[in-house]
């Protein structure tokens, strides 16, 4: 019997070592490929695509990304882009892919697909917005040739099949519509012991979630965390080691740590995880995108069966006393609301990694530290971009511009799941927005829990627009106007909207463009989308200045900041008189204007601007005898202006940043600029030269930093100037220039206001002296040779040269962004305080009042959506406020219902003592009284006489499209004789 039960043992023994032989053969370390060559397009609808016997030879030979109607972006308004049917087919080899797991990877398509591999069906996205992937491990043929089809809709009215539901962000005003796969498309290949993908459409999994908790800021530590969801599809019980390791942006190893070993059965799915204390971080920052490799592995008796690498960062993030903390520091938020297409002339969105870094990257460039994707989520490329180049992200779901119920919120909140999912790992993503415009509470929880589910540990906010009175909200905001909280931290989702082509300098140069010349929209003015560069660069000191002044430091209650809407110009909807729309700060081939500079000066700074900033408005080439204002954006105390050697004394500051120098007589020369303290020592100087007549074209090249690839997708910027004999750029040059091309390159061109706006023209102007073209690879490598010529110029010439990849079978090992650094110029994040106390604020504990007593409380309740009115009689327009103790009072802010149109006069006292008499004044949200330094315990505001609406009110308080702007709360009693209501008041004493 004995015997027998060793006989059995050995037996069992020995079925177990072939049985975990079998599993480790095939259970080998993953391989992953780059699936964008070797596609065919072919735009329509034609029967028997998705045959695998079906002819493609004569198709359009294309590499993804690629939009197929790319052709039409900024030549066409956002609502002609083309819609309709169009195919996309691939051939493909994988070696070595029997008993293994395979699967495809979609960053994401426009709008819907349907996809057949092998002449089967596989399945269909429809979102339009988020990554998905399939398992496509018994279909694959392994060694023979695979063939994928892909047939894409379009359509702006879509419907959901399953729903009939069309997509509330599919919209012709937001959502510029570039057909077809219009993102990167990867291949993995696994053992059946393996990491899942973070791809929870189609394949419903969750992948690997990294963070970081515990953190020693000043001491360089945090215990990382990672943990894997694993999938056992061998037949037997697996005892799997969870390994990471940790590698720094050297690729040198600073930590390996491990899990216990856990079984995972045959079948089943895990979650494996592993955490240990990491010393020596670089934590992730605000231009500073230090970012680690990950590497979890999966390991069966001593081997590695699967081995995934993930690029992360850590930082800790904190959002409490109406501020937003970045590793302990207070940074106030300064950025763009860009649209999520983020696109380019004739290309769209689908360009190459390195052109994603240089876009983002002048984000940072301007002292940016945020950008508000807007209406839909990122794609994946531009995620990784804002981590590499250390910009924090606000990622939205889907939206057009409300709340929706019913199949339209499931929609969404879909998107929010998937977009979680894939992006949590990424460190630049510190909001997620559940809304474009205010959302319910309910499903402001429902959201909420999506993020409490998926990704609780990652030190991200979770909020919408408004959300003042939303508790589940973790960050709120508002578009247009300031609100201002003592809790979750408030910033403006939207600010700043005017618009203007960088080729109108002012009415004094070519092509001289009076500010707010241009046609009506819908029969309505729109002056202030047909800037000039002047006012749209001073627009944007206005309006960030308001926030400014409600910066951390200046009281109990702040504004966290706010992102101007755009930065780059954008084929969506438009208000000038161009078919795009011209809100950015740089133009569509990414060319600053000068409200680009204008931000440098007033955003360098975590919170308080550093007083270094300087920047002269506009050129100094004019006609003689020209008389104008000079503009200097400075962060200083006081600004002087020189010109040739002559100082022309000191200029008028206002709006916290801006020095005017009124009709100032043009000489040619040097034209400085020197910013002072209030002691006189100098802080910065900038100026501008005359340029010479115009003698040449220069040309010069912006390309992939790891060189130019010959892979059918990558692109190389081409900037042509007219310079002067010294080669200095000529700013009122608007000559045209001739192209001329050859060699293994295509030309894509670029933009200027004309004919078509010039879209793929090898004749095209320059503006303001310079313009850029693109150039993309073919698939072969080579050179390519571009010359560049104009009427009574000397021509210039330029030789691109691309290099080769390799592809294989269509899979390549090479990826877009391989060999992209990141950007760490802006150092390490400050250990120092960030900010300067200026003011105090002095505790409200009650209030008395004309009329309405019980609601006097709703005044001063750190609720903008809650005031305080009286009756509307002149008698009653009166509140008292008690202070916590006796203070001296210096200043009182109110939030008047009206802020933006009414003008109310009014006298504040202090324990009955007049401190202040005068009016209020117009604005985004706050004034405040500058008051005699009374000490008392109580302060009394009282309405003299009826408030006015301003002269401008109909103006400023409606859209050119007639919507009517947030002004408060509506009241009947504010249009009586003596209507008075607050909305929000603080009072101030000295620091």
């Amino acid at each position: 019997m004995k015997l027998k039960k060793i006989f059995l043992l050995f037996i069992f023994g020995w079925i177990s070592a072939i049985s975990f032989a079998q599993n480790t053969t095939v259970n080998q370390t993953r391989k992953t490929y780059n699936f964008n060559p070797g596609w065919k397009l072919f735009t329509g609808d034609t029967q028997g695509v998705e045959t695998v016997d079906f002819d493609d030879s004569k198709w359009k030979s294309i590499t993804l990304p690629h939009a197929w109607n790319e052709d039409e972006a900024f030549k066409k308004s956002i609502e002609q882009l083309s819609t309709g049917i169009a195919w996309y087919r691939k051939h493909f080899k994988i070696a070595d892919a029997k008993d293994k797991k395979i699967f495809l990877e979609f960053e994401g398509i426009r709008q819907a697909g349907e996809f057949y591999l092998n002449g089967k069906f596989i399945g269909k996205h429809e979102n339009g917005v988020t990554s998905f992937g399939f398992d496509i491990s018994d279909l694959i043929e392994p060694d023979k040739e695979n063939i994928l089809a892909v047939k894409i809709d379009n359509a702006w009215n879509y419907k959901e099949k399953a729903t009939n539901s069309g997509y509330q962000w599919s919209d012709k005003n937001f959502n510029a519509n570039y057909g077809g796969i219009s993102k990167n498309v990867r291949l993995h290949v696994t053992g059946k012991l393996y990491q899942t993908l973070p791809l929870h459409a189609i394949l419903n999994t969750t992948g690997n979630y990294i963070y970081a908790k515990s953190f020693n800021i000043t001491g360089n530590s945090a215990v990382v965390v990672s943990e894997s969801e694993v999938k056992n599809e061998t037949p037997s019980v697996q005892s799997v080691k969870y390994e990471i390791e940790i590698k720094d942006a050297d690729e040198k190893i600073i930590k390996t740590f491990s899990s216990a070993p856990q079984n995972v059965a045959p079948g089943t799915t895990a979650m494996l995880k592993a955490e240990s204390l990491v010393n020596g971080l670089n934590f992730w920052s605000w231009g500073y995108g230090y970012l680690y490799t990950v590497t979890s592995r999966l390991q069966v008796n001593g081997s590695t069966v699967d081995e995934l690498n993930t690029k992360t960062g850590f930082r800790k993030a904190e959002f409490k006393n109406g501020m937003v903390y970045l590793n302990d520091r207070v940074l106030m938020m300064k950025g763009y609301a860009q649209r999520t297409s983020n696109e380019w002339p004739a290309i769209g969105l689908s360009v190459p990694a390195w052109l994603s870094d240089y876009s983002n990257g002048l984000m940072v460039e301007s002292n940016a530290n945020l950008v508000r994707w807007m209406h839909i989520s990122p794609w994946k490329q531009d995620v990784e971009s804002c981590d590499r180049v250390g910009l924090i992200q606000a990622m939205p779901a889907g939206d057009a511009e409300k709340d929706v119920t019913g199949v339209r919120w499931d929609q969404r909140k879909s998107v929010m799941t998937d977009a979680i999912i894939y992006n949590r790992n990424n460190p630049s993503i510190l909001f997620y927005e559940c809304g474009n415009e205010s959302i319910s509470a309910e499903h402001m929880e429902e959201m909420k829990a999506i993020r409490d589910q998926f990704d609780p540990l990652g030190g991200r906010a979770i909020g919408s627009r408004e959300m003042l009175d939303i508790p589940a909200a973790e960050y709120g905001g508002e578009m247009l106007y300031i609100n201002k909280s003592a809790t979750k931290p408030l910033w403006s989702m939207e600010y700043a909207r005017d618009e203007g082509l960088r080729k109108y300098w002012d009415e004094f140069s070519p092509p001289f463009h009076k500010d707010g010349a241009g046609p009506l929209y819908k029969g309505a003015d729109a002056s202030i989308y047909n800037r000039n560069q002047d006012t749209h660069a001073i627009e944007s000191v206005i309006r960030w200045n308001e926030y400014y002044k409600e910066r951390p430091g200046t009281g109990t209650r702040v504004s966290s900041g706010g992102v101007n809407i755009i930065f780059s110009d954008s084929n969506t909807h438009y208000r000038g008189e161009e078919n795009y729309r011209r809100s950015g700060e740089v133009d569509p081939m990414r060319i600053p204007k000068d409200a680009f500079f204008a931000h440098q000066v007033m955003w360098d700074g975590w919170v308080d601007a550093k007083k270094t900033g300087i920047h002269i408005i506009g050129h100094w080439n004019y006609k003689t005898g020209t008389k104008k204002n000079i503009y200097v954006v400075a962060a200083g105390d006081k600004t002087e202006v020189v010109l040739n050697g002559k100082s022309l004394g000191f200029g008028t500051k206002s709006n916290g940043f801006l020095y005017t120098f009124k009709d100032i007589a043009y000489q040619a020369g040097t034209l400085k600029a020197i910013s002072y303290d209030l002691k006189g020592n100098k802080l910065a100087e900038t100026q501008l030269k005359t340029s010479g007549a115009p003698v040449a074209v220069k040309l010069s090249k912006i390309q992939n930093p790891t060189g130019f690839k010959a892979d059918g997708a990558d692109l190389a910027l081409v900037q042509v100037e007219v310079v002067d004999a010294a080669g200095n750029r000529c700013p009122i040059a608007l000559n045209m220039i001739n192209f001329e091309i050859n060699g293994q390159g295509e030309w894509r061109g670029g933009i200027a206001q004309g004919p078509n706006n010039y879209i793929l023209s090898k004749q095209l102007p320059v503006e303001g002296g310079v313009n850029r073209v693109l150039i993309r690879s073919t698939t072969t490598a080579g050179k390519i040779n571009i010359i560049a010529k104009a009427d009574g110029l000397k021509q210039a010439a330029i030789v691109l040269e691309t290099l080769p990849v390799l592809v294989k079978d269509g899979l390549s090992t090479q990826f877009p962004a391989d060999g992209l650094k990141s950007n760490l110029k802006r150092g390490a994040t400050p250990t120092a305080q960030t900010y300067q106390v200026s003011r105090k604020a002095v505790k409200i504990v009650g209030a008395t009042a004309g009329a309405n007593i019980d609601k006097a409380k709703f005044s001063y309740d750190d609720n903008e959506l809650s005031d305080w009115v009286n009756d509307g009689n002149i008698s009653t327009a009166w509140i008292k406020y008690e202070l916590e103790k006796a203070s001296t009072v210096t200043q009182v802010e109110l939030k008047v219902n009206g802020f933006r149109t009414k003008i109310y006069p009014i006298r504040i006292l202090v324990d009955g003592k007049e401190v202040f008499k005068g009016n209020t004044v117009p604005s985004l949200g706050y004034f405040t009284a500058i008051c005699k330094p009374t000490k008392g315990k109580t302060v009394t505001v009282q309405l003299l006489n009826a408030g006015e609406a301003t002269a401008e009110s109909e103006k400023i308080g409606v859209e050119v499209n007639g919507k009517k702007l947030d002004d408060g709360i509506e009241r009947a009693e504010t249009k009586s004789k003596g209507g008075l209501s607050i909305i929000e008041a603080e009072v101030y004493e000295s620091k």
